[in-house]
């Protein structure tokens, strides 16, 4: 079995080439919920949709979020009548977190309601949510505390961070299946996402650093940085303002106590260097995500150097 942690629009590009190389009954996603955000009255979860609607084949790709081809007529209509209309909801997208908040609502937990979810849209993966608890990230700026969906969607990413914290994690506990899935897997891979605010969460609930740490499998991550800057999105700016260095040794600090090997670009690999001696597994390659080769690719490249020394151990065993 193959674990991934991921988040945000790179994580679902990663998701994506994992899961035209592993056969779906053998690949676990393990998905951010920091994101989720309350909008009209709704409980609205992004992150897991964006790697739902992926597997599902109805992510929109020019937006990289939301259903392909939505229309946005109740988002228009809510602005007419002074609403909220700063996060872009469409029409079809709309159904699934109507459909999710009458789920939550009648008892189920976060981690049915996305079973049922990934069901109806004919999702074989197993999608887990990190945790069933509410945990929310909050962005200290020089405005206030701001949600994550404020200071990405509403503010654009623009505000100075000074500090990021994630409410509700202390109380925490890991969804069903999240530990066992990190301790039984044959490989768990970080996804290209920011390390902050995408994998942070994740790394914040009760018990899931431990499982990483203590798993038999190899951790690999993905980096999302080349050389000081992000390759999409605040990741550089959040590392930053969190104390680490916006490259790929920032990435390996953020991990250190339990990442065996990291994918770089080809433009880091002479940066790398300074991380074989610290026992991390270097393997390089272009990490731009911009056709689905290049997913599979960078995915495959993931997939091979946490499995190496299986595979060299069992190829020793049958001799």
């Amino acid at each position: 079995m193959i674990t991934v942690l991921t988040g945000g629009t790179g994580g679902a590009k990663f998701v994506d080439g994992l899961r035209r190389i592993v056969p779906p009954q053998e690949l676990t996603v393990i998905v951010n919920t920091g994101d989720d955000h309350e909008w009209w009255g709704l409980y609205v979860s992004p992150d897991l949709d964006s790697v739902t609607y992926m597997i599902a084949g109805i992510l929109s790709p020019e937006r990289g979020w939301g259903v392909r081809g939505d229309t946005f007529h109740c988002l228009q209509t809510m602005k007419e009548l002074g609403e909220p209309s700063w996060f872009s909801v469409g029409d079809r997208d709309l159904a699934i977190h109507l459909l999710r908040t009458g789920l939550l609502l009648q008892g189920c937990s976060l981690s049915e309601a996305t079973q049922t979810i990934a069901e109806k849209l004919r999702v074989h993966t197993r999608i887990l949510p990190m945790s069933d608890h509410k945990i929310e990230t909050r962005i200290q700026t020089p405005l206030g505390e701001l949600s994550f969906e404020e200071y990405f969607v509403k503010r654009r990413y623009q505000d100075l961070v000074s500090a990021v914290r994630f409410a509700g994690a202390a109380d925490s506990n890991p969804a069903p299946g999240v530990l066992e899935a990190i301790t039984n897997s044959d490989a768990v891979l970080i996804a290209p996402s920011n390390p902050i605010t995408s994998i942070g969460p994740i790394l914040a609930v009760a018990g899931i650093r431990d499982a990483l740490r203590e798993t038999a499998a190899k951790v690999v991550a993905v980096s999302p940085i080349v050389g000081t800057a992000a390759v999409s999105g605040p990741a550089a700016a959040l590392m930053a303002s969190q104390g680490f260095e916006a490259a790929i040794t920032g990435i390996a600090d953020c991990y250190a106590d339990f990442i065996d090997g990291l994918i770089v670009d080809d433009a880091d690999t002479h940066s790398a260097q300074r991380l074989i001696g610290r026992g991390i597994q270097i393997e390089s390659t272009n990490i731009f995500m911009r056709t689905t080769e290049d997913r599979i690719r960078i995915a495959r490249t993931a997939l091979t150097l946490a499995m190496r020394e299986t595979v060299a151990a069992k190829m020793v065993e049958a001799s």
